[in-house]
């Protein structure tokens, strides 16, 4: 071949990779390893997550879809400590957010409103503290909300009476203030998991003025 086919077939190999799309990195993966590096993991649950991988869908306590997009994160009763990160809310297939029964600290970041698909919240069980962020108002698929047992406060907020798919919400056991929502989902869910917040008040205060002043 001569020098001028060689820089002929250059310069048409150079046209056909500025067609391509830009190469970067596995968001979901990026996001999941920001959350790796924000927690202290004793049992070693999180050693394969290689962040040199293309995706994390081989990484153990990982489930993804058949396009290799992430759908559940299971790590609950994993022995965890550390805190959540705003990344998670990058993860916009996930349908199950399982963290129940580990050490986690820290607040619930608003990202997590971003979380269009989320049908499982499950962060029972930790030491998580801070408001319940009302950016969980929208989403829309959520039917479980599992938040007892933790070191919570503020009141629950309006945003979620607004999501009609809930049929589970579990608040008891934090330090949450305010009354308890009676409309929407919150007709049929039990009173007993609101317990134990001694400022939240029953829902015959519902409407009045003060529901957020004692907060």
């Amino acid at each position: 071949m001569d020098a001028i086919s060689v820089r002929t077939l250059a310069l048409v190999v150079a046209a056909l990779v500025a067609l391509l799309p830009p190469v970067s990195p596995n968001s979901e993966g990026d996001a999941l390893y920001a959350f790796r590096r924000s927690l202290s993991d004793p049992e070693n649950v999180l050693q394969s997550w290689d962040p040199t991988l293309v995706n994390p869908c081989t990484w153990f306590h990982i489930t993804c879809n058949q396009d290799n997009r992430v759908t559940r994160l299971d790590l609950g009763n994993s022995y965890l400590s550390g805190h959540l990160v705003p990344e998670l809310g990058k993860l916009e297939h996930l349908q199950y957010l399982e963290l129940y029964k580990n050490n986690i600290k820290g607040t619930i970041p608003a990202e997590l409103g971003n979380l269009k698909s989320l049908i499982s919240l499950d962060f029972y069980n930790n030491n998580i503290s801070g408001t319940i962020p009302p950016s969980l108002g929208k989403l829309k698929s959520l039917v479980f909300l599992r938040l007892n047992d933790n070191q919570l406060s503020g009141s629950i907020p309006r945003e979620l009476v607004g999501v009609p798919s809930l049929k589970v919400v579990d608040v008891s056991n934090n330090n949450l203030c305010g009354t308890i929502p009676t409309s929407g989902p919150f007709e049929h869910i039990p009173l007993n998991n609101f317990e134990n917040n001694p400022r939240l008040e029953g829902p015959e205060l519902l409407g009045l003025a003060s529901y957020d002043t004692n907060c």
